[in-house]
């Protein structure tokens, strides 16, 4: 069965589910209502507010650190060097059912100098376009055995968001040789890329 996530839940991902080596992390949400503006407004303008939720990896060191931006994989470097992150395309509205963005991952061919592989949620020019968490319905980040479409575990990210523009959803994490999970579930005032690099260690130029 799947498992609700809460904040700081660990799940061990490997070691419950035998022989576990790929796995899918799908991002998911509804477009907004559209509020005010007037009559004129709701005549002319669609029923719903497009907002553009991005999934990210960041692949980390032993250490924690994030070495080079080719390390994070996202719409605008859709695989990671080593072929074992691959992110299958960017979505801009979240219109269709489902899953909205999809992140590959093969465990196994995770190379050894990564430890960790953080995956967050951002909304792409959050402050521009005055969107966050709490306009957004339906939202919600899971993690699935991608060999036979089994849910893992889901998070809620349309409860208790409100004015946050990104999120660190949890962390894919090594330990005595296995892969683990932890729901991190820390939302934060930020959506760039280069700074959610900077809270790990690297500056982008």
């Amino acid at each position: 069965m799947s498992v609700n996530l809460q904040k700081g839940q660990k799940v061990d991902l490997t070691k419950s589910n035998t022989g576990l080596t790929r796995v899918m992390v799908g991002l998911g949400w509804d477009e907004a209502e559209r509020v005010g503006g007037g009559f004129l407004k709701s005549l002319f303008a669609p029923p719903q507010e497009e907002i553009d939720c991005d999934a990210v990896a960041f692949l980390l060191n032993d250490e924690g650190k994030l070495l080079d931006r080719r390390d994070i994989v996202f719409f605008n470097n859709l695989q990671h060097p080593s072929g074992s992150v691959v992110h299958q395309g960017d979505n801009l509205t979240g219109a269709g059912e489902g899953d909205d963005e999809q992140i590959l991952i093969d465990l196994s061919s995770v190379p050894p100098q990564y430890s960790r592989i953080v995956i967050m949620v951002s909304i792409y020019k959050a402050d521009e376009r005055q969107q966050h968490f709490g306009k957004i319905k339906n939202a919600f980040i899971r993690i699935v055995d991608n060999s036979n479409g089994r849910e893992l575990c889901i998070f809620n990210l349309s409860e208790n968001y409100d004015g946050m523009t990104s999120m660190v959803f949890g962390e894919l994490y090594r330990k005595n040789n296995e892969w683990k999970f932890s729901a991190v579930g820390q939302p934060l005032k930020m959506w760039r890329i280069s700074d959610l690099a900077a809270r790990y260690g690297y500056i982008m130029r």
